[in-house]
């Protein structure tokens, strides 16, 4: 039995040397070209708008690399946020891959499991938190200051409220804005609270009233959830969920929208406003670069306006309000030069109190404790110490709803 056993536990190891066998290096220690091959894993697929923009970014940095799809770049789809991840990573090693990129949070677990047990495979995963904590020389964690797209479609938000409020449309007291979340994780309440400081900065009256979902893609739940919104006298809607199920809502009963993660102008061509999202384009061929070079991959990357990762889509053609594009230069400049910070502490209140000192939770060893202080000099310091977002606090004027 134990021979049997050993014989097993060999065969266990040779397999899983096989599939993280590295592809030889060239001269400068880099991977060689002909022989590079990258994989994406993705929660769910094209029919997701969250999903798609990875894919998007992905397809388009591995074409500009001269990299072709199921030959040197692959792209695996509706992998679950479980051990299917780690076997996925695994699988996409086994191909050759040296580079390989996953896109939702709950895979990061699985993708550090895979790193530890191919040391010469770079493994990359958006949203995650414990890069700089595992700290392996083949794990990376990646996100963007999205925070400050949503900021500036959250101007555009409040600037079509303001012209709601000239039209007679509404009342000032009546700048009631719906927001359908996926999950009450600082990722979406950092997403959320940055919206409406930027509608709040043009139009001091809005409040906004928040549902969540509990799930990313449920088309049927944000749809509900937008339609409870517009039933409690939501005069506009955003979301941050990843189906057109609140966009379509909205289209449904005329109300104004702000999408993310893609313009939905296409589906809802009278109520499209604006969409922010990140284009991770510029991150995958910066990692792809890194690999050909055999330069290090960043530990945590933050992709900013300047790196072109954080985007707006163009304006709808009929919903927005007069002057936004022209508003949105000017904020958008603001940002970039620093006078204009999204989360400036005398903008905000949390049960009346400014913030004048905040541990958050960066080093997310599960005990959801804080142990960083994030307020620095008036602000709050959002994408300073790790890449995914840790903003977490609930601010006075926006409501959770059940």
């Amino acid at each position: 039995m134990r021979r049997l056993f050993a014989v097993v536990l060999a065969v266990v190891m040779i397999l899983t040397l096989a599939a993280c066998t590295k592809v030889p290096a060239n001269n400068n220690g880099g991977e060689d070209k002909a022989a590079l091959k990258v994989g994406l894993i993705c929660l769910h697929d094209e029919n997701s708008t969250y999903d798609k923009n990875f894919i998007d970014g992905f397809k388009a940095a591995c074409e500009k690399a001269g990299l072709k799809e199921g030959e040197s770049f692959f792209i695996m789809t509706n992998i679950p946020e479980g051990a299917e991840c780690k076997e996925a990573a695994l699988d996409l090693a086994d191909k050759g891959c040296t580079l390989i990129f996953a896109d939702s949070f709950g895979h990061e677990p699985y993708m550090i499991e895979a790193a530890k047990e191919c040391p010469d495979v770079q493994f990359c995963h958006a949203t995650g938190t414990k890069a700089h904590t595992e700290k392996l020389a083949n794990f990376h964690n990646a996100f963007a200051s999205i925070y400050e797209g949503r900021y500036l479609a959250g101007v555009a938000a409040g600037l079509k409220i303001n012209e709601m409020i000239e039209a007679g449309t509404i009342k000032a007291e009546e700048a009631k804005i719906g927001y359908v979340g996926a999950f009450p994780y600082a990722e979406v309440k950092s997403g959320y609270t940055s919206f409406f400081l930027g509608a709040r900065s043009v139009c001091e009256t809005a409040t906004m009233e928040v549902i969540f979902t509990n799930s990313w893609y449920d088309e049927t739940l944000e749809k509900e959830a937008a339609q409870k919104l517009i039933g409690d006298k939501c005069i506009l809607i955003s979301q941050h969920a990843d189906s057109y199920g609140a966009p379509t809502a909205c289209e449904d009963a005329n109300v104004p929208d702000v999408s993310y993660n893609g313009s939905t102008e296409a589906q809802c061509p009278n109520t499209f406003i604006v969409s922010s999202r990140i284009d991770w384009e510029p991150y995958y061929t910066l990692c792809i670069n890194a690999v050909k070079s055999g330069d290090a991959i960043p530990t945590d990357y933050v992709g900013t306006i300047e790196t072109g990762s954080v985007v707006l889509t163009d304006l709808g053609a009929k919903a927005p309000a007069a002057g936004t594009a022209e508003k949105l230069a000017e904020v958008k400049a603001g940002l970039q030069d620093g006078s204009i910070k999204v989360f400036d502490t005398a903008t905000f209140t949390v049960d009346g109190k400014t913030v004048d000192s905040y541990l958050a939770d960066v080093d997310d060893m599960g005990d959801y404790v804080g142990e960083t202080e994030v307020i620095k000099d008036g602000a709050f310091l959002e994408s300073e110490f790790r890449s995914a977002p840790y903003f977490d606090l609930d601010i006075d004027g926006i409501t959770i709803k059940e």
